[in-house]
């Protein structure tokens, strides 16, 4: 397993979808529509990571309309679904970025995240991964997938690289002690 040496050796965030972004949970209408919830948490969270300079990935084995939504949403620019190989597909999206493996912090909840998850610079797990996952995880969050998970990684982050304080600060949250 490749471990950053410190926080800020971090620069970016690869999101499995369904058990991180969601509670893994896939619900169907009568015609036959899947859907998803995604928890508002997570997107604030996302949307200041990416404010201050963070890089944020999607990579999930399954393809939907719901999750490129969302992303357009959070404008998250790096997308790949359908993965059969997360590890290919990930070194693929950063390559053009400049950014490598040991540099990116991995959230996963299943079999398929723990290749990936071995060999980035962070790896975390939700609270409900499985076993597995946890084991791989440098960080397991006490929130479940879709239940604010990303949001408790992201802010554990920037917390550790000194930025969460601007975010505080932008809320007036944290000056004149308060």
């Amino acid at each position: 397993m490749t471990l950053a040496k410190s926080p800020l050796d971090i620069r970016g965030l690869c999101l499995d979808v369904d058990g991180v972004l969601t509670d893994g949970r896939l619900s169907w209408d009568d015609a036959g529509h899947g859907g998803r919830q995604f928890h508002v948490h997570d997107g604030f969270a996302i949307d200041w990571y990416q404010r201050l300079g963070g890089v944020v990935l999607i990579c999930s084995g399954k393809t939907s309309e719901a999750v490129a939504a969302r992303a357009r949403e959070l404008k998250i620019q790096h997308m790949v679904q359908g993965s059969r190989d997360k590890v290919r597909d990930v070194q693929a999206l950063i390559a053009p970025l400049g950014l490598r493996l040991d540099q990116l912090a991995v959230m996963g909840d299943d079999l398929p995240d723990v290749p990936l998850m071995k060999v980035c610079g962070f790896p975390i797990a939700v609270a409900n991964a499985v076993d597995e996952a946890k084991a791989a995880a440098r960080l397991v969050t006490r929130r479940a997938g879709g239940d604010g998970a990303v949001r408790e990684a992201l802010e554990h982050l920037l917390r550790l690289s000194g930025q969460w304080a601007e975010v505080l600060a932008h809320y007036g949250i944290g000056t004149q002690g308060t």
